[in-house]
């Protein structure tokens, strides 16, 4: 038993020697019935944040959700920290993003304010017995996604819950219940009140997961892909969606960056400035600059890489060379294995990239200080002149100092003339 799991049962096991009811809830209780490890526990009770704290300590507890009825309690290192919860019922949710307010409550009731009913389970581990109010373990065992109660209700109080709808079914392997995807059709132009931080979130957990083809199916389905991504005409998505759901089915432990340029590689295909287009999307969706970056390269050069030996290969090199050209090549296999094309290109790309680093960017043969020590003062053309012998010498022509010496005043004494 590992240190956080003995950790939870200890966090239970004191709430209740005090006299109070504590249970395992939510996801936790879910990924133990379908046999996963859980990532984290967390814990609810019928004691109120205050007696938590009382109980735990003030310098062992974090009031960070006490609003909410939420007090973290704090491990060893090895422990970890695990959040319990007040039992509680939510009030009115005006914003759809929050409750208004909160009160306490029993553990049924509890469980009637969750999101799906694989969510809504608790689990006693000193008794080792599962409290289900809501019928979680029958839909689990089904492999269902079913909103608690009326499902426009339980989207009306939170309308990402739309999206953790489908990424539950997709990660899962799951199916929408009927009523639930309805519901989520129906609502899915509301999920514009919801912060693109949290939109973008979601997105990075379905997209990374390898079910994202799922994902990427529901998303069309629900009409949430359309909202998201207004660029998506429904003529762009009859013609390209199917060959974007194929390139993300070939993509291997991808990143968010990479997945998320292949969703939007038909957009920016279209587009007069495919990496203006880019950068327009991903800025609109709050993504690090970091992403961004990765995503606009990839777009850029994925052309260069399905050419492969064709390309010129200082122009190839100097791709291969960048710090996301790794994750340029497993977004190039998948494409090409989509496309039906290009995998020679993708494959000496790949095995170019694998080669020892001073064979793959191999030192230059001459910087701008040896230029001048050769009195070839630095001007207009002086960059000019540095790359043409860092291509000269990246094709294999240039093999000493004193060779790229030679043709640097060669083809200096060119440019003065005006010869190129």
């Amino acid at each position: 038993m590992n240190d956080e799991r003995q950790f939870a049962i200890d966090v239970v096991r004191t709430l209740v020697k005090s006299g109070y009811q504590a249970l395992w809830a939510g996801g936790c209780v879910r990924d133990q019935l379908l046999g996963v490890a859980p990532k984290d526990y967390d814990v609810a009770t019928n004691a109120t944040p205050d007696q938590i704290r009382d109980l735990f300590g003030r310098k062992r507890t974090l009031p960070i959700g006490a609003a909410f009825g939420v007090i973290t309690v704090v491990g060893n290192k090895s422990q970890g920290q695990i959040e319990v919860a007040t039992f509680r019922k939510d009030g009115g949710d005006s914003d759809g993003r929050r409750p208004d307010a909160v009160s306490f409550s029993s553990a049924e009731e509890d469980a009637q304010r969750r999101d799906f009913t694989i969510n809504g389970l608790f689990f006693d581990p000193l008794k080792e017995q599962i409290l289900d109010f809501v019928g979680g373990q029958e839909d689990l065992a089904k492999q269902v996604i079913r909103a608690i109660g009326d499902p426009h209700e339980r989207l009306d109080e939170d309308k990402l819950r739309m999206l953790r709808a489908v990424r539950f079914a997709a990660t899962y392997g799951f199916e929408l219940d009927k009523e639930t995807e309805s519901a989520v059709v129906q609502h899915a132009d509301e999920i514009r009140v919801v912060s693109v931080e949290r939109i973008s979130a979601e997105l990075r957990r379905m997209l990374v997961h390898k079910n994202r083809r799922l994902a990427g199916e529901l998303l069309r389905k629900t009409k949430l892909l359309s909202v998201i991504l207004p660029e998506f005409t429904q003529t762009l998505l009859e013609e390209t969606w199917n060959d974007t759901l194929a390139t993300l089915d070939f993509l291997s432990e991808p990143s968010f960056a990479t997945a998320f340029a292949v969703v939007v590689r038909s957009i920016c295909d279209a587009a007069e400035s495919s990496v203006e287009m880019v950068n327009t999307i991903c800025r609109r969706m709050k993504l690090s600059n970091e992403e961004i970056s990765s995503a606009e390269f990839q777009l850029q050069q994925y052309p260069l890489v399905l050419a492969g030996v064709e390309a010129p290969w200082p122009q190839l090199q100097r791709v291969l060379i960048d710090d996301r050209g790794g994750e340029l090549i497993t977004f190039c296999r998948a494409l090409s294995q989509q496309l039906g094309r290009g995998a020679d290109g993708v494959q000496f790309c790949a095995a170019k990239l694998a080669l020892p680093a001073a064979e793959l960017n191999p030192s230059r043969l001459l910087d701008g200080n040896d230029l001048q020590d050769a009195g070839i003062p630095s001007g207009p053309h002086y960059k000019r002149l540095i790359d043409s012998i860092r291509d000269e010498q990246l094709m294999g022509r240039l093999n000493s100092s004193e060779e790229a010496l030679v043709f640097a005043q060669a083809h200096w004494d060119k440019l003065n003339s005006g010869g190129e």
